[in-house]
This record gives C-alpha cells, sequence and structure tokens, in this order.
C-alpha cells in the first residue's frame, strides 16, 4: 500500500555503520532502522546467536514457560528500576500495555470511571489508534477521528501548564490515571526533558497515586549514554516502555513495571509473538553487547564528537543553522524556521553524499547512529553533512 514516500534506493547488505544499496552504492546509516540497529548491520555476535537460536526453537507462543524470555525479563529487571515484565512486538503495543494498565489502575487504585491519561504537546507514541490519539501532534490525527476519549495534552517541559491542567482536571475529584512522557521527544523534533520539570511531575504523580509512565521507545537501550533516559532526569517511573533498541533490528516491545504498579491478571492481556525465542535471544544479545564492549562508554564519546561537529556546522551557517540538541547518539541539528530549506531537503542532500539521515519534523534533522559508531565514522558523518549543507546553500 502507498503508506510510506520512499527514497529511491533499495538496500540490500550492511556491515556496522555502513550499508549497499542495489547499484553497490555505500552509505553512512545513522538512521540505523530509526534509533533501532543498536550493534549496526549483520553484527558478528548476533549473527551467531540468533543462527544457533533457529536450531532450536523460534516461537511456541505465550502458553508455555520460555526460557529466553525468562533470561531477558531478569536482565532488564536486574539493570532498572522494575520488577517485571510485558513483552510485545513493537512501541506502539508496548505503549497501547502501558495505556491499558494505566486505565486499570484509574479503575482499581483511584477509583475513576473513566480515566484520563495527560500527554504532552508535541509528542510521539505511535500510529495505534490509542497510541496516536496520545500522540500530541494533530497531523498524526487528521482522518483518522474520532480519536480514542481519555487523553489530554499540554506543553512539554512546562510545569506551569502542566499543574494548570493536572488541577482542572482533578478540581471535581480524580480523574487523571497516568502521565505518559518521552524523557526527550524524538519524532517531536529531538527535544530532551529538564530535570526540574520531570522531578515536578514525578512529586505530583506520587503525592495522588498517579502513575507516571515514561516513554522510552526511542531512548531505551543505552541510546543517551545511559540505560535509560530517566537516569539523565533523576527519577524513577512506576512504568516505562522500549522497543527500537531493545531487539537490534528485530521486533520485539516491552512493557516494564514497578511492583505497585504491576495490576494485569492472567487474561487482562496478551500477545501471540510477544517474547518469543528468538525475539528474545536477540533482546539478549543485544544487552549482553552492550556490557561486554562497554558501548555506554562509546556513546558518550561519540556522542560529544558528534555535538562538536555540529556546534561547528551550526557557526558555519549561522544564518540556516540554529544549534544542537539532544542526549547521547541522539542528536538534533535545528534548522531556522527563516532559512531557506528545511530539514527534508537537507536529508535529500545528504544522502547525494552517501549519508542517511532522519527529519524530526521540518526544522531538525536527526542523527541517530548504531552505538558501535566509532571516532572515524563519525568524522566521516560530519564531513558528508558538511558537504550536503554546502550544495544546498550553493
Amino acid at each position: 500500500m502507498g503508506t510510506y514516500g520512499r527514497f529511491p534506493i533499495t538496500l540490500v547488505r550492511g556491515q556496522g555503520c555502513w550499508v549497499r544499496d542495489h547499484r553497490g552504492r555505500r552509505y553512512l546509516d545513522a538512521v540505523a532502522g530509526i534509533a533501532t540497529c543498536t550493534l549496526g548491520h549483520s553484527d558478528p555476535a548476533m549473527r551467531r546467536a540468533l543462527s544457533q537460536q533457529l536450531r532450536r526453537l523460534q516461537h511456541v507462543s505465550n502458553l508455555y514457560r520460555i526460557q529466553e524470555q525468562e533470561d531477558l525479563a531478569r536482565w532488564l529487571v536486574d539493570h532498572s528500576c522494575a520488577d517485571s515484565v510485558f513483552f510485545c512486538n513493537s512501541g506502539a503495543e508496548a505503549n497501547e500495555a502501558a495505556i491499558k494498565l494505566a486505565r486499570k489502575h484509574g479503575h482499581t487504585v483511584r477509583g475513576i470511571d473513566r480515566p484520563v491519561i495527560l500527554t504532552a504537546q508535541s509528542s510521539f507514541h505511535g500510529r495505534t489508534l490509542a497510541a496516536v490519539s496520545a500522540t500530541g501532534q494533530p497531523r498524526y490525527h487528521a482522518g483518522f477521528e474520532p480519536m480514542v476519549e481519555g487523553f489530554e495534552t499540554f506543553p512539554y517541559n512546562d510545569l506551569h501548564g502542566f499543574e494548570a491542567l493536572l488541577n482542572r482536571m482533578e478540581a471535581n475529584g480524580p480523574r487523571v490515571a497516568a502521565v505518559l512522557l518521552e524523557p526527550l521527544q524524538g519524532e517531536g523534533g529531538v527535544n530532551p526533558g529538564t530535570v526540574d520539570f520531570f522531578r515536578a511531575v514525578r512529586e505530583h504523580c506520587s503525592q495522588r497515586k498517579i502513575l507516571l509512565i515514561l516513554d522510552e521507545v526511542q531512548t531505551g537501550m543505552g541510546r543517551t549514554g545511559c540505560l535509560w533516559g530517566y537516569e539523565q532526569l533523576g527519577i524513577e517511573p512506576d512504568a516505562f516502555t522500549l522497543a527500537k533498541g531493545l531487539g537490534g533490528g528485530h521486533a520485539i516491545g516491552a512493557l516494564l513495571v514497578q511492583q505497585h504498579a504491576d495490576h494485569f491478571q492472567p487474561g487482562d492481556h496478551a500477545s501471540t509473538f510477544g517474547g518469543n525465542p528468538f525475539a528474545c535471544r536477540a533482546g539478549l544479545t543485544v544487552a549482553r553487547e552492550l556490557q561486554r564492549r562497554h558501548l555506554l562508554a562509546n556513546v558518550d564519546a561519540r556522542a560529544e564528537q558528534l555535538r562538536t561537529g555540529l556546534q561547528t556546522l551550526v557557526a558555519r551557517h549561522p544564518d540556516q543553522l540554529s544549534g544542537v540538541r539532544g542526549w547521547g547518539l541522539l542528536q538534533g541539528l535545528v534548522l531556522r524556521e527563516e532559512g531557506s530549506f528545511q530539514a527534508a531537503d537537507v536529508v535529500k542532500a545528504a544522502l547525494d553524499q552517501g549519508l542517511l539521515l532522519v527529519a524530526a519534523g521540518p526544522q531538525v534533522v536527526r542523527m541517530v547512529p548504531p552505538l558501535v559508531i566509532n571516532r572515524r565514522e563519525v568524522t566521516s558523518l560530519i564531513r558528508r553533512l558538511a558537504a550536503a549543507l554546502e550544495s544546498l546553500q550553493a
């Protein structure tokens, strides 16, 4: 179906941070399947692990215990604030599970008949109907109305706006079941959360027994230089969602919860494919390789190099570029609204230079390379991006 505006190349092979198209042309991949290919392409550890898994067992359904699933759940619990995990297949599905969990919390803990979830403007939580209803960007709603009820939005990082909405919603008794936020808004323009805002939201939620749920679909699994984006903010959520980087390019999502938020009972929620042996082996491989290769340290080092290079480009093109923002290897190059080109133009020009980038709205170019990217490759990224900007300026 015609749901994608694709670029006119077919990618057929990859190795590390590089991919080749059907004509044999080589590209440096700073998209990584949209922040998904944590270990890059055709990683040797991933190849070995998944080849061995296919010789044993790939899928049995959740009618039975699955050792790989339990092993991955144990790793996630041991390395986060969570106590238990529900596995599914994507970020949207993980957020759907979180929405259901929030509604059950609203009914059973706060005694609300029609629970409301507060989300941020410019957020993005997925394409399924409930997840897109939670998304605070009207352009994703257009043509699919009516949206699922039970969501209200406020400006991101705006404590006054949040408190005003919360107080209005709760003026006549409990109505809010949860607050759902991204630690850093990716699709909405690479907007990092502020520590003061998130700490204040955490305090409000704790006081009222409202769940604080973080959408870590893009920020989780080391992308920001910490395992979890919430570590950048100095708080712990009641629940958070994962996908993208968790599977290193294979389909898996997860909802992680602390014990007090673990409201699901047998039959409340389910997934046929969720947490199958193959997907969980992929997740386990990513998790163990993050540790074995000390990739969080690499993210920090390469992030500083990338940020410095991007700031140099901003200084070189002050009429077109306004700044750099982001965490770790989730960086955004911000274009001026009054400039002569937009993010999509930069992405297209970079493609001509053998560099894959992705837009995050009309004014931000997003860079989310594999976490294994090295110093030489970051230098190449900056050089190719510089050439793309020069070609546009010309």
